[in-house]
């Protein structure tokens, strides 16, 4: 969330979870607003006739603050900066003051130099721009904690709050405000709350849901004329943070519901679901870049297994596009954020998308996403109960997304055990998805040897030697593997393909991970299938057998597989591979297919597939040693050449096919 020199080449530019959220400063993006708490009262606004008696200037009514107290603050674009101001410049504060408050919009002062001057204590359980300098000065605590769950810490004190401040719209004719684009845990505050202060600011948009409060629970209504905040992230072109938004869209199904967050990743994501269909929104904080969707039709919220047709959130981030967009809107519901980020409200909506952004990950699977160089950075915010619900949802797909590379390239995020001062945010045991811009793991169920290799897979290529020789050091490797391919993972080369019969496989390269599913190919195989593709019987694959078929180093040995099935769990049909013979710059091929999908088309796919690849390459043609009572693959091998010679040689034929 800083504008720190070492994120301006990274991801760490896009935030793990609620990391970079806001990031660059929020202090400088938000509107500035006037906080000199004593100047002249203008006239009263007639809305708030009834109610005159509760108006206040902002230094009156911090006045009321006693000494000792625990101050709640409201959050990030709606942060009562008026009341912290007057607060703060208070001629005679009252001692022992501790403010409390989840992201903070601007409102802690600062020096010339960075340094931060408030005068209180504060509590925070975001370490965001705008607090981190008081957190390193010992003037603020971070509290590492779920923001979904402060609000229970609240009601049974162990979270104490005295006083409240808040901003809301101004009353409609019933009296009841609206805490506009913050909602998340206004509402518990306010109910433990002995004293409720509010900026009331005809800027604020009234939100619908459950974001509504009879002005008989303000005690002070201190008027301000301001810009509510606004934020908007910084254009960029980092490839790194498209590369992933691209893969992290590539899982995205029509009729998937969203966890969107701050991050930079995410909201570059949502811009390649332009042909998706029937989006739903249920998050924690909505931004700027789901109107783009929404003016395309593609959020409607349709397929939603609960509020449906409704966008769900706690609290908006954005401009004042997306504020006018919002107000009075029913489109939206504004909830509490302990009601949005149930689990089991999250896990009850079906295909259910949760993306988190880390600082690292280690080859066990466990994340850090709250600090960075020993530093607390950001924070936890409710990312653990979108993970657990979207990992229990029907379809659902929990994420976590982070750059390989740190430091500009001189480090590798991907590291065989997590450094000193990085803590694990999420346990090993709730990581599914693993997004880099190398590729995609998938790690749920996976035993420690196939996370380590998966992992290894979608490391930067420069460090996947050193890592690989660290797994096998630990033990997490077999001494008896080898790494192969220290390549990029080559997403171009995926191919969605639908074959004769309708259904449809995605073709795409083989990677070590892939393993056990080469071996579930072979097992699937009948006796006559197994002796016509290794000439003899065959009773099973040894571990060098299977590396052979998936562990290729696509120099000299290239191989492609046909996966049914979801990422999740998904099923190799079919495997192909090409080695090419330096000396002739021919290539020899050999071909895979379980039996339930031969006939359909998927071998003269894969044929296809590894001719375009081969002829990309200079490859001169395709050499196959085959059965000769084996027409059907004789037919195949004959498929996609110019200039075909067939050379019986006893019970084989010799088929060399020239492009």
């Amino acid at each position: 969330m800083a504008s720190d020199t070492r994120e301006s080449t990274s991801i760490s530019d896009a935030a793990p979870g609620l990391l970079l959220r806001l990031t660059r400063g929020l202090l400088g993006q938000f509107a500035s607003s006037d906080t000199t708490a004593d100047r002249q009262a203008p006239p009263l606004d007639p809305r708030l006739g009834p109610w005159a008696a509760k108006v206040k200037t902002a230094a009156n009514a911090v006045e009321q603050i006693a000494g000792g107290s625990h101050v709640f603050v409201g959050t990030a674009c709606a942060t009562p900066r008026t009341l912290v101001g007057a607060l703060e410049t208070m001629p005679c504060p009252p001692a022992d003051i501790e403010l409390v408050h989840f992201i903070n919009g601007g409102a802690v002062p600062h020096d010339e130099q960075g340094r931060a001057t408030t005068r209180f204590q504060h509590r925070t359980f975001f370490v965001g721009s705008d607090i981190r300098a008081a957190v390193k000065q010992g003037l603020a605590e971070y509290v590492p904690m779920s923001i979904a769950r402060v609000p229970q810490l609240i009601e049974n004190g162990r979270v104490r709050v005295d006083v409240a401040l808040i901003q809301v719209s101004m009353p409609d004719e019933f009296g009841y405000v609206s805490l506009g684009v913050s909602v998340d845990v206004i509402p518990a505050a306010i109910a433990k709350a002995k004293l409720v202060i509010a900026e009331v600011n005809p800027a604020m948009p009234r939100t619908m849901g459950d974001s509504m409060l009879h002005i008989d629970r303000i005690d002070c209504l201190v008027p301000v004329s301001t810009p509510v905040g606004e934020y908007v992230h910084p254009m960029t072109e980092d490839q790194v943070v498209e590369q992933i938004a691209r893969y992290i869209s590539g899982i995205i199904e029509d009729g998937s519901t969203l966890q969107i967050g701050l991050g930079r990743v995410t909201n570059a994501a949502l811009k390649y679901l332009a042909d998706r269909k029937d989006l739903g929104i249920h998050s924690d904080v909505i931004t700027d870049a789901i109107i783009p969707l929404l003016e395309k039709g593609i959020l409607t919220g349709r397929r939603k297994t609960g509020q449906r047709d409704k966008i769900v959130t706690s609290f908006a981030v954005g401009t004042r596009r997306l504020y006018d967009l919002i107000d009075r809107n029913p489109l939206f519901s504004f909830q509490p954020i302990d009601v949005v980020a149930h689990p089991t409200t999250i896990a009850a909506q079906h295909r259910m998308v949760s993306v988190t952004q880390a600082f690292a990950i280690d080859l066990t699977g466990q994340v850090c996403a709250d600090q960075l160089d020993g530093e607390f950075y950001g924070g936890i915010a409710a990312q653990g109960e979108f993970l657990r619900g979207a990992s229990r949802s029907l379809g659902g797909k929990a994420i976590i997304c982070l750059a390989s590379t740190a430091d500009g390239g001189g480090t590798s995020r991907v590291k065989v055990t997590l450094d000193a001062g990085e803590s694990v945010t999420v346990a090993r045991v709730d990581v599914h998805y693993v997004i880099t811009e190398h590729g995609i793991a998938y790690l749920f169920g996976k035993s420690i040897r196939e996370r380590a290799v998966a992992l290894i897979d979608v490391a930067h290529p420069k460090f996947r030697a050193e890592l690989f020789a660290q797994a096998q050091a630990k033990g997490y490797i077999p001494a008896g593997q080898l790494l192969k391919n220290l390549h990029a993972y080559p997403v171009e080369e995926e191919h969605t393909v639908t074959l004769k019969d309708k259904r449809t496989v995605l073709l795409r390269p083989a990677v070590s991970s892939d393993g056990a599913e080469i071996r579930n190919l072979f097992h699937s195989m009948s006796d006559e299938d197994v002796t016509t593709r290794f000439f003899r019987a065959v009773r099973g694959l040894s571990a060098d057998d299977v590396q052979r078929l998936c562990n290729v180093n696509f120099e000299n040995e290239v191989a492609f597989v046909a996966v049914a099935g979801t990422r999740e769990n998904p099923q190799i049909v079919a495997q192909s591979c090409y080695f090419i013979d330096p000396s002739t710059n021919l290539a020899e091929t050999a071909f895979i297919v379980s039996p339930p999908w031969q006939g359909c088309g998927l071998g003269a796919a894969l044929q296809q597939r590894m001719t375009e690849h081969a002829k990309a390459r200079g490859v001169l043609g395709f050499v196959a040693e085959i059965l000769s009572l084996n027409a059907h693959m004789i037919k195949l091998a004959n498929a996609g050449a110019s200039n075909v010679r067939v050379e019986p040689n006893g019970t084989t034929v010799k088929v060399t096919a020239l492009f």
